[in-house]
């Protein structure tokens, strides 16, 4: 039964979480897998207790993990992130937690998103809601991009690569409430989900970092598709726009203007008018 597979993804989730919260505060060693991409021995310890337990319980799924990669293969695969955030936890920034999915197809039929500093488990079955600690949540209805609130995050080659979300940021900045960068896209996508953001963006994710927490966002009654618009975020090069739905259309009509040859920012709200669900502002 899914709900079983749900329950025991919460009961892994929490326990790796406490072994996160344990380690938290005290000197972190951390190693450099890129220029800005780090992992601690938390990582790995969190990432060996959560895939040991899922080899234990499902030996017939396929698991897909951050640290270790793809191991076995099945119907179903579990995919696992022990600590996303890991430069927060690294330099004693209280932002991270656990994510595990469980797909079939690409498709999530289950995802938690667990933040052990906060004690909020977000869990969600496809077609069956989504609940954090338990209490149903459910995605904002601001219904415009001038009074949204607004995540991103920066991809880790964001000093040598040109296409690093700079210039989708600086345009949001000024046609929003306001943009936030958290440093973990699980947690940005358990935020939109349950209210606290509007929208948020991101480009060359890995599977681990939003796999949870895009059928949260469905499942709160969001949308989420590529930044493009397209629906498959497993796609190469993967990006995800996951919004409350009502500025879905105009959030994806500033990334496309953005694309299309770094053209000027959308003129901002205030000067024509609120931005209206469907309908972007003009651009000057």
């Amino acid at each position: 039964m899914i709900t079983d597979r749900l329950d025991f993804a919460a009961e892994l989730a929490r326990q790796a979480g406490d072994l996160l919260r344990q380690a938290y505060g005290q000197t972190i060693q951390a190693e450099h897998k890129g220029e800005v991409d780090l992992v601690t021995e938390h990582d790995l310890r969190a990432e060996r207790l959560l895939t040991q337990a899922l080899r234990e319980a499902y030996p017939g799924d396929g698991i897909l993990a951050e640290e270790g990669g793809q191991s076995g293969s099945g119907d179903l695969t579990w995919v696992v992130d022990p600590l996303d955030g890991t430069t927060n936890f690294a330099h004693g920034v209280p932002l991270f937690c656990v994510s595990i999915a469980c797909l079939r197809d690409h498709k999530p039929l289950l995802g938690v998103v667990y933040d052990p500093l906060r004690d909020e488990l977000f869990a969600a079955i496809a077609g069956g809601g989504v609940v954090m600690n338990d209490r149903p949540v459910r995605v904002s209805t601001t219904p415009s991009l001038d009074q949204s609130l607004l995540v991103t995050g920066f991809p880790y080659d964001i000093r040598t690569n040109p296409d690093n979300n700079l210039d989708h940021y600086a345009r949001f900045a000024v046609l929003s409430l306001g943009v936030r960068r958290l440093g973990s896209a699980a947690l940005d996508l358990a935020y939109v989900a349950c209210g606290r953001f509007d929208g948020f963006w991101e480009f060359r994710l890995s599977p681990w970092d939003f796999a949870a927490g895009m059928l949260l966002v469905r499942e709160a009654g969001g949308t989420v598709t590529r930044a493009d618009g397209g629906p498959d975020l497993f796609a190469e090069p993967t990006s995800i726009l996951a919004t409350n739905g009502r500025i879905h259309a105009v959030m994806l009509e500033g990334l496309r203007k953005g694309d299309s040859a770094r053209q000027a920012p959308l003129s901002a709200p205030g000067a024509e008018g609120p931005a209206r669900e469907g309908r972007a502002p003009r651009a000057r």
